[in-house]
């Protein structure tokens, strides 16, 4: 499970040299994806969360003793391959079937075909069936039988949630298994294997191809074909940046995530956001996505600067962050752009103040200065030895729930940190009835005697 093709050093130039590019369908017609397709756990790449060693599903495969399933998750991250591998270790027949095209007849054809094999030969039989979320109820359930009588173990792939699309009796009788989209690194390596000896490959061309397919191999695959193509019927010898960005469509975008442009990306998101202006914002956040930037570093600035430039302003700023940052762990990119893009917007439009971190800072300066000071009698945990403990007053009990004790330590009384500014009318008028309340002057600066 470590690596799918190889120990293929990973020089400047990922070159395997063969003046030939001719790879597009091959001698035999297939496309470059279905003619590198792994035939063995050993060759199959990533994840690892489910094949892992001792894993239910790696036993299962191993030991040749399949069970029904549904593996659910993006395009091009192994379903179909895993399918048939564990159709070939298991020694059993296998069908494939796409729900797309496939109805009843098909279905009902399988059964009879895998009924034949059982009472001829005691084969059994896989039904592979790809987007099985297109299969309606009655199309669902006509599997049902053969399903729990054993007749066919049924793999079903899809690429949405089985809990909501496969209904609930045949549902349970199928164990969920969700893929994940591929790490740049894997699919990097589904390409170094699939280049062989045969393409002349850019190693920028290599990286970026990896990097934003978004985790789908076969689209990566796909692209390397069709920019190997182009290359050779232009009589290059080597497969560019350039050619891998127009098999894509899309542009290369010059970004270093742990050089100089990831800070200056961060950089101009934060101020333009700190600015209020939710186009510029966007802008930046779509060069780091684009450049592939690790999402929960933007999530975590995000969570930052709600509390540092919104803060009380607007204290719903960095709830939103929170839930980007949540969404981006639980969802995962590219879904989790949605969230970012959301976040982004709101945060540039919130009013701003600093008023939190500026009243925190001249708390902090004061220690630094004078040292920590101890709290009133009053309201420590308890009394010292020859010591009886002051009475606090508890203000629930007292009109307002307020009361007029000092809580700072002696040497503080009439020291503030704290002064709301224009974006906290709210906590401003708040502050001044609290501090009448108490018996204190309700205006004053940091730092000035009250």
């Amino acid at each position: 499970m470590n690596t799918l093709f190889g120990d293929d050093s990973a020089e400047r130039l990922a070159k395997i040299s063969a003046p030939d590019l001719a790879i597009r369908d091959g001698e035999d017609g297939r496309p470059l994806a279905v003619r590198v397709r792994p035939a063995s756990l050993e060759q199959f790449v990533g994840q690892g969360h489910l094949l892992g060693a001792n894993s239910a599903l790696r036993t299962a495969i191993e030991q040749g003793r399949p069970h029904s399933m549904v593996l659910y998750g993006p395009p091009g991250t192994g379903k179909t391959t895993l399918a048939r591998i564990v159709a070939e270790r298991s020694g059993a027949a296998y069908e494939e079937l796409s729900a797309v095209q496939a109805g009843r007849a098909e279905v009902r054809a399988v059964i009879e075909r895998a009924a034949h094999r059982r009472q001829t030969s005691g084969t059994q039989t896989v039904l592979f069936l790809d987007e099985i979320h297109r299969f309606n109820k009655a199309q669902q359930d006509a599997l049902l039988p053969a399903v729990e009588d054993g007749l066919l173990t049924l793999i079903g792939a899809t690429t949405e949630n089985p809990a909501f699309e496969v209904n609930g009796a045949l549902l349970s009788r199928l164990r969920v298994y969700a893929l994940q989209a591929l790490s740049a690194a894997e699919v990097e390596q589904v390409l170094r294997r699939a280049a062989g000896e045969q393409i002349a490959l850019d190693s920028d061309a290599l990286a970026f191809l990896a990097a934003r397919c978004e985790g789908d191999a076969r689209t990566a695959l796909n692209a390397l074909e069709l920019a190997a193509a182009t290359a050779q019927e232009l009589g290059e010898q080597l497969v560019t940046l350039a050619r891998v960005e127009d098999a894509l469509q899309r542009r290369a975008v010059l970004y270093d995530k742990g050089g100089d442009r990831h800070y200056d990306y961060i950089s101009a998101w934060i101020k333009a956001t700190r600015g209020s202006d939710p186009d510029a914002s966007l802008y930046y956040l779509a060069v780091m996505l684009e450049g592939g930037e690790d999402a929960r570093f933007i999530a975590r600035r995000m969570v930052i600067l709600a509390s540092e430039d919104i803060g009380n302003a607007d204290p719903a700023a960095l709830t939103l962050a929170v839930a980007a940052a949540a969404a981006v762990e639980h969802v995962g990119l590219p879904e989790a752009r949605y969230a970012l893009a959301q976040t982004a917007i709101y945060l540039a439009l919130a009013p701003k103040s600093d008023g939190a971190g500026r009243a925190l800072s001249a708390a902090e300066r004061h220690v630094r200065e004078h040292g920590a000071a101890g709290p009133p009698a009053w309201l420590r945990s308890g009394p010292r030895p020859g010591q009886e403990q002051a009475s606090y007053e508890n203000p629930h009990a007292r009109p307002g729930h307020l009361h007029t004790q000092e809580l700072a330590p002696p040497e503080l009384e009439g020291v503030r940190f704290y002064e709301p500014d224009e974006a906290e009318a709210e906590l401003a008028r708040r502050l001044a009835e609290v501090r009448r309340a108490r018996g204190r002057t309700p205006y004053g600066s940091p730092g000035e005697q009250r």
